[in-house]
């Protein structure tokens, strides 16, 4: 099947997935791991959430995301990093946001000049998240990957030699005297 153009378009599909994830999760993870305003306001929400200790958590969350990221991008440990990405969509979804419904556009009024207001956003994205992280972790990296996924490859980085099973046979070579006198 991965001959065909279907099969080829199937090898390729977790990319623009894993590209989106990682990039969504490096856009959150950085302010909370590397800048001192971002860890600190995300900090202070975990603390209004009565997290336990809510600085290291803030810092745990963004390696997560910051470094999970990453992985996702280049293809590694993709499994890992989605069932990671699962509990921290779950939790977000769970505790902050399910209090301001489903909807993501969480619109609470308009000022006197007509322009929208909005609180705090719904769980559906966190829902997409959870999708998006639960197809990467049934279907894997794919192969367009670093290293690539296609064949496992041992510590020394050369492809693994194929299971007999899979081999072709080798056509047996015959000779037209052979036969002759038997």
């Amino acid at each position: 099947m991965a001959n065909t153009i279907q099969g080829r378009l199937d090898a390729i599909a977790p990319l623009p997935l894993r590209l989106m994830l990682g990039f969504g999760f490096l856009f959150h993870g950085y302010p909370r791991l590397f800048t001192a305003e971002g860890h600190d306001e995300f900090a202070s929400i975990l603390t209004g959430l009565g997290a336990a200790a809510p600085s290291v958590s803030a810092y745990v969350i963004g390696a997560i995301e910051f470094f999970g990221g990453i992985l996702l991008i280049l293809g590694v440990a993709v499994r890992v990093v989605s069932t990671l990405g699962i509990a921290d969509m779950l939790v977000a979804a769970i505790v902050v946001h399910a209090p301001a419904g489903f909807d993501f556009m969480n619109v609470t009024g308009a000022t006197e000049t007509g322009a929208m207001e909005f609180g705090l956003p719904g769980y559906e994205v966190n829902l997409l998240y959870i999708a998006g992280f639960l197809t990467l972790m049934l279907t894997g990296a794919g192969p367009i990957s670093v290293p690539p996924v296609d064949r496992p490859r041992p510590w020394g980085g050369r492809p693994v030699p194929e299971p007999e099973a899979e081999r072709r046979p080798e056509p047996e070579l015959t000779h037209a005297t052979d036969d002759v006198g038997a």
